[in-house]
């Protein structure tokens, strides 16, 4: 802390960061004579010491930009005056690896043991379409199961509908169709869905008896699977799908919770709507209870790689071989050949809403994102929707769009999710529980009943990051247990299916 109005974070930083509004004028460190030139708001940054045009300008210690023209002490530093430009960044493989200092004796929580022997922290039902020509039906069958039909299955979370749109307009091979049919094979086999049907127009690209031959899902026996046009029509395949589901009713709903190890959690890491406190509190907080997490046999995904972009050196630094971080580099090139083939690039971040918290440039927005990945050793890198078959903490490739990130991670594995926000997110997911870990006091206050847990104490210096990183431990554990997110209250989660949809759509 510097003074009332702004903390310094790195002794080698250029920047002050505001806690509060600061008024112009004020005196912030009188050693250095620094008064701020203009008003401030919080999570802005201020000029340390003059810099000139086109030298860096650091914030964790790291590189966040360039000037973009002189810069005096004291003042406010933001888009006006800082760009991005690329830079050599030392990915110094394996250098920072160490061994994992698991517990000797894990964490619990009540957890529901499926016959196969994998673990789910909630038990729905899925009704799945393999097209989007398929999504009405699916819609509609889950819409018959309302409260009043599934009062007397009070062990089943619920049926949810899962659609998209797309599984046609691409064809019926190749790397758009091995990343929808890997999305949809997470889903029908994720532990957090007791049973699943597939329901297909019957035409399409992404054909039904392809996506069950390719996933190895012959021998699934919890899944069924049929179509519109087999079955003869739209109120038929309604029909079906309501009576093979009340069929099966009473065989899912015996199920109990028991005591297993929180090594059978695999929680997804996501920040949206970030603000200039992300990378003070909520993401720092949610590192350490990774680090929790993995100590005790867990495992975490960090993925929105756009939203690691300028701080993936940070994790190769981490990583458990070279090959590891070779594979992390291999998928930054991925996104800088991606969007540049496609018009766009790597700086289109942060958004309106990021910039207007304190953000600047999308270096300034990684540095804070990957401190949601605690400090462990980096296991291995994936590609969106994989499955996850290394414990510990690892990365799975996908947007920075939290949605279609976040299908993702559960398609890959995750049966929990922790959610930082500084500016307000709105947000859940099925069938794993979201929380959400407010950046700020106000944004906790203003928007309390979406948010899970107050990170802007640790501000206010009524709460230390050890301290709130052992609260968000403890709130993955009972909400896995099955204690509701506020986002399960509102009942989020239906539309908020979104896979990652490459290539064109023909």
């Amino acid at each position: 802390m510097i003074s009332d109005y702004c903390v310094k974070l790195h002794e080698n930083d250029d920047v002050y960061v505001a806690i509060k509004q600061i008024p112009e004028g004020i005196l912030l460190d009188e050693k250095n004579n620094i008064i701020t030139s203009s008003v401030i708001n919080p999570g802005h940054k201020i000029s340390t010491k003059n810099i000139n045009k086109d030298e860096q300008v650091k914030k964790y210690n790291q590189t966040i930009g360039f000037a973009s023209k002189p810069i005096k002490k004291g003042d406010h530093i933001h888009t006006h005056n800082l760009y991005m430009k690329d830079f050599v960044r030392e990915y110094n493989f394996c250098k920072d690896y160490f061994d994992v200092d698991y517990k000797k004796v894990p964490l619990n929580f009540e957890g529901i043991v499926r016959k196969n022997g994998s673990i789910a922290t909630r038990n729905y039902i899925a009704v799945v379409s393999s097209v989007n020509c398929s999504a009405h039906v699916c819609r509609q069958i889950a819409k018959y199961f309302d409260e009043e039909v599934l009062s007397d299955f009070s062990n089943i979370d619920g049926i949810v509908p899962i659609h998209h749109r797309t599984g046609c307009g691409m064809g019926a091979t190749g790397e758009p169709i091995e990343y929808i049919q890997r999305v949809l094979s997470g889903y029908i086999t994720h532990p957090n869905f007791g049973y699943s049907l597939l329901i297909g127009l019957g035409c399409e690209a992404n054909q039904i008896k392809d996506l069950v031959s390719s996933q190895g899902l012959n021998n699934y026996d919890s899944l069924n699977s049929f179509t519109i046009q087999d079955t003869g029509g739209t109120s038929k395949t309604i029909e079906r799908g309501i009576s093979i589901i009340k069929e099966i009713l009473a065989d899912q709903n015996k199920i109990q919770r028991e005591k297993v190890s929180i090594s059978n959690l695999t929680l997804g890491l996501q920040c949206g709507g970030s603000d200039g406190y992300s990378g003070l509190t909520a993401n720092p907080s949610l590192g350490y209870a990774v680090d929790l997490l993995v100590q005790n046999g867990g495992t975490a995904i960090l993925s929105e790689t756009p939203e690691i972009y300028g701080a993936e050196h940070l994790l190769t630094k981490r990583a458990v071989t070279e090959e590891v971080g070779k594979k992390l580099v291999d998928r930054i090139k991925w996104w800088e050949n991606y969007t540049t083939i496609l018009g766009g690039k790597m700086d289109n971040n942060p958004s309106p809403g990021n910039k207007a918290g304190g953000l600047t440039t999308i270096l300034e927005k990684s540095l804070g994102a990957v401190a949601k990945g605690g400090t462990q050793p980096l296991m291995d890198v994936y590609k969106y929707a994989e499955k996850i078959t290394k414990k510990g903490f690892v990365f799975m490739d996908s947007p920075g769009y939290d949605p279609v990130s976040v299908t993702g991670q559960v398609a890959s594995g995750a049966n929990i999710v922790c959610f930082t926000t500084g500016r307000g997110s709105a947000y859940g997911c099925k069938p794993s529980p979201s929380i959400k870990l407010a950046t700020n006091n106000f944004l906790f206050e203003k928007q309390n009943e979406d948010m899970d847990i107050n990170c802007g104490e640790i501000v206010s210096g009524d709460s230390s990051i050890q301290e709130k990183g052992q609260e968000v431990l403890k709130k993955i554990i009972s909400t896995a247990s099955g204690k509701k997110s506020k986002s399960e209250i509102h009942q989020y989660g239906e539309d908020e299916f979104a896979p990652w949809v490459l290539g064109p759509t023909m």
